[in-house]
């Protein structure tokens, strides 16, 4: 029974404790309300642009740093003007081969090419989301020239939905491989604003240009 007493006096004891020490809480935050209450919006609007800074920097950031994985390298556009045809003066190009600019109405058929072609035409097959694979061979190159007619027939190639042609009969992409004596590397790819060139064929490279851009619609919004 001693214990029960003992028990009940420390349940009791217990409560007046927390409840004065409750109380002296109440009072303390009464006391306090009318000081929060100047801060409250002014320590608001601080807690809100601390965070919207937290959160815009990394964006501006990420913006404001170029992709620096994208294979090739990046061409300034010299934009999508048509002209009549391939001998109509126009400024001259940035880049050899080039990368945009001045072309015709019409494209080079997609495939293999064994005679070079015309810039002002192959501009427009960069237009049409294409990727053009060139060569230059000093001396006969029958197995490198081999290799690269073979990417038009990569099953990896024609596997992609955004590479494939829109036309009836073998699967086909929007891929040209044509020489190009022109030029000063051995290899060049281009793209819409890319080119990559090598001297020494690099199967792993050149797949990776090719798959970055081919099926890249670049039309602008209302043609000339």
């Amino acid at each position: 029974m001693l214990r029960g007493l003992q028990g009940l006096l420390f349940k009791i004891g217990s409560a007046t404790i927390a409840a004065v020490l409750i109380g002296r809480l109440d009072r303390r935050r009464s006391a306090n309300v009318g000081r929060r209450s100047r801060f409250s919006s002014g320590s608001g609007l601080i807690l809100i642009l601390f965070i919207g800074a937290l959160s815009i920097r990394p964006v501006l950031a990420f913006a404001a740093v170029p992709p620096q994985d994208q294979p090739g390298r990046a061409v300034p556009l010299q934009g999508n003007r048509h002209i009549v045809s391939p001998g109509t003066p126009h400024e001259p190009y940035n880049s050899d081969p080039p990368t945009s600019g001045p072309h015709v109405r019409w494209v080079a058929p997609w495939g293999i090419h064994k005679v070079p072609i015309p810039r002002e035409i192959q501009v427009h097959n960069l237009e049409d989301g294409g990727v053009v694979v060139q060569y230059k061979c000093l001396t006969p190159c029958p197995d490198l020239v081999a290799k690269l007619e073979a990417l038009t027939k990569r099953p990896e190639l024609l596997a992609m939905p955004k590479a494939r042609l829109n036309v009836q009969g073998p699967p086909a992409i929007r891929l040209v491989v044509a020489p190009y004596p022109m030029m000063k590397p051995v290899i060049a790819l281009t793209a819409w604003g890319r080119i990559d060139t090598m001297d020494h064929y690099d199967d792993a490279r050149i797949l990776r240009f090719i798959k970055a851009y081919i099926g890249i619609d670049h039309h602008p919004a209302t043609e000339e």
